[in-house]
């Protein structure tokens, strides 16, 4: 199989994430570095990342997480701040996130050591929606939901059609039902900025047909079989 796909197999990150690290040099196939896209390996091959030798898991593994605010959504963070992987204990196997929330981002994140999960999650064409319940600064007037929901220029790109419904009006700010289907970074707080209502709250309520269903703020559990053929089949929304 493609190196790529292998890495992804084995645990260590995502599809993507493991073409980051063959592009980086930081990837060696039977004592050679590996830097362009393609090669192909089997399990006979010895496959190192950083120096250490990695294998396909035996067992994969899908976890929904209600994360809090204050964990960043890595393995490990350099500047010592606690990571989402703090919460998940009793787990052998290396799981990731799957895509990222901000720091103060709350909600539903998925976790996996199955590359091809995480793969039909954040692919764009696999269209896998994202819903988030975010409060914005203000009222948006119609004008603006409709900017919204037409897309905005972010990076120079407009962004994809989005769902934008007001579930809330406050006195100082507005809740907003905002469900999308690509995976820009920090692409819901950057299109309410873009639009001049700054997000103070952030939820992430769903992924594709999967929602947090009751799980507390900290608490995870593993998904079911079902859970996880919704996600691998493709766009559910």
């Amino acid at each position: 199989m493609r190196l790529q796909k292998y890495i992804a197999q084995c645990g260590v990150a995502s599809r993507r994430h493991a073409e980051e690290l063959i592009r980086m040099g930081k990837v060696r196939v039977n004592g050679r570095t590996v830097t362009e896209m393609g090669v192909l390996v089997s399990p006979k091959d010895k496959v190192e990342i950083n120096g250490k030798i990695i294998r396909q898991e035996k067992r994969m593994v899908y976890i929904m997480l209600n994360k809090p605010s204050g964990y960043v959504t890595t393995v490990s963070d350099p500047e010592g701040r606690k990571t989402v992987l703090d919460l998940i204990k009793g787990v052998e196997e290396r799981i990731y996130p799957v895509g990222r929330l901000d720091y103060d981002t709350t909600g539903l994140l998925l976790l996996t050591n199955d590359g091809d999960f995480a793969h039909a999650c954040t692919h764009p064409g696999k269209e896998i929606t994202k819903t988030y319940m975010a409060e914005v600064s203000g009222m948006p007037s119609n004008d603006t939901l409709h900017a919204l929901r037409s897309g905005v220029i972010l990076d120079g790109v407009r962004t994809a059609p989005a769902q934008v419904d007001v579930v809330e009006i406050k006195d100082k700010s507005t809740i907003l039902k905002i469900v999308i289907h690509e995976g820009k970074n920090r692409q819901v707080k950057r299109m309410c900025e873009a639009v001049g209502h700054p997000v103070l709250k952030l939820k992430r309520t769903a992924v594709g047909k999967l929602g947090l269903s009751g799980l507390k703020l900290g608490q995870w559990r593993y998904l079911t079989p079902k859970e996880v053929k919704l996600i691998k089949g493709g766009r559910n929304d």
